[in-house]
């Protein structure tokens, strides 16, 4: 397991640091730009990040007779601080293609100046504006919109679970997390779950004692984690330590990747259900390629923070390629329906709302004794596809 100071250091001997803005030598060169928390309470998906960007770059090497480079553009986890550096990378450096921003916030902010400026945009966000009423010809979405999330974690969760009728939710106070409860309680109504209760928090707690007091205290059966990252953790471990794995199942609506599983450790994630954008065993060519490439030159296993940003990526180049242009015009239009070997499987850009139709996947947590390896933290339950139509989402393209 790599922890978090070893994970520095790796980087660090890597060369993984942000480019610099730019030699005159390097003018040249075509650069893409991944928008993302380098810094702050998500810190840990821009140094995941950086890496999937940077294998995407140095795997193709050339693009059009130019040499590829990156930049890591610190958003900080701040809409303003985000469209404020996207705007300096595109006015000051003429910066066009913009792969892998993963907070929702940020991501419907940078979409609409991206666009408003003429770049290219493929965001792994999941607030379902982006692809819904706020979508643009700019901006496309690999991830799956919170839609997608709840039909892929919480109905097979409810399916395996079916005398288990009521629950609790916990939910972030902001867009993606108030995305998430609308889809769920119209999932709950239709398969006549009761929802006991919800407690709201802010970005930025730390401690959920008071908010799994009350979720206790309704004798629900189910206590459904709708925050993410650090903070699903933090509660996570907060809910174990209480004992409610005894009383109650615990779903986390979508796990933040394997590093989240290392973070958390088998004891406490055995048993628990986490719906995953991605996971390092999924069997398809490109991932099993992703992985072995990964573990050989970095010396971890890819997560979603590090695989999603190397398809944003990819996809981005592959735009380029078969537009044989970097006419951000030219580039969109070739993206607009265009089907691809993926992490996922076949996947597909839908060109009514310029999303990514692809797989989300229901894990449940192992014991640590049943684990094959130390990355064998949970085995896939479920993979499937559920999206709005375009219409449905709310999206008309300009």
């Amino acid at each position: 397991m790599t922890n978090r100071r070893d994970f520095l250091k790796l980087t660090a001997a890597a060369g993984l640091t942000a480019t610099p803005l730019f030699s005159a030598a390097q003018t040249e060169d075509l650069v893409f730009a991944c928008p993302t928390a380098m810094s702050g309470n998500f810190s840990a998906i821009g140094k995941f990040s950086e890496i999937g960007v940077r294998y995407a770059i140095e795997q193709q090497g050339t693009l059009l007779g130019k040499k590829l480079r990156y930049r890591m553009i610190d958003t900080e986890a701040k809409p303003a601080t985000a469209v404020r550096r996207v705007q300096e990378a595109m006015q000051q450096h003429n910066i066009k293609f913009f792969p892998g921003a993963l907070l929702s916030a940020e991501s419907l902010a940078m979409s609409k100046e991206i666009d408003r400026a003429g770049g290219v945009f493929l965001t792994n966000a999941g607030a379902d504006e982006i692809t819904g009423i706020e979508c643009n010809r700019s901006t496309f979405r690999w991830a799956v919109p919170t839609y997608g999330i709840i039909q892929g974690s919480v109905r097979p969760a409810a399916d395996l679970l079916p005398k288990a009728k009521r629950w609790y939710t916990i939910t972030p106070q902001y867009v993606f997390g108030d995305d998430l409860l609308k889809n769920a309680k119209n999932l709950f109504k239709e398969k006549g779950i009761e929802h006991v209760g919800n407690s709201y928090h802010s970005l930025t707690e730390k401690e959920f004692s008071g908010h799994l007091t009350n979720a206790i205290a309704t004798k629900a059966d189910v206590l459904l984690l709708l925050n993410y990252g650090a903070q699903a953790s933090d509660t996570l471990r907060q809910a174990v330590s209480f004992g409610m794995k005894r009383n109650m199942t615990i779903v986390v609506a979508v796990a933040s990747g394997l590093e989240q599983f290392e973070s958390l450790g088998a004891d406490i994630c055995e048993d628990i259900y986490f719906g995953a954008v991605y996971w390092h065993t999924i069997d398809t060519n490109l991932n099993k390629k992703l992985v072995s490439d990964v573990r050989e030159k970095y010396k971890i296993t890819p997560n979603y923070s590090l695989a999603a940003p190397f398809i944003c990526t990819r996809l981005l180049m592959d735009g380029i390629i078969k537009a044989n242009s970097l006419e951000p015009a030219a580039v969109i239009a070739s993206l607009e329906g265009m089907k691809f070997e993926g992490l996922t499987g076949m996947e597909e850009v839908r060109k009514e709302d310029h999303q990514v139709l692809r797989d989300f996947y229901l894990l449940k947590g192992k014991a640590k004794a049943k684990m094959r390896d130390k990355d064998d933290y949970a085995e896939i339950l479920n993979a499937g596809r559920s999206f709005l139509s375009a219409a449905e989402a709310g999206c008309k393209m300009a």
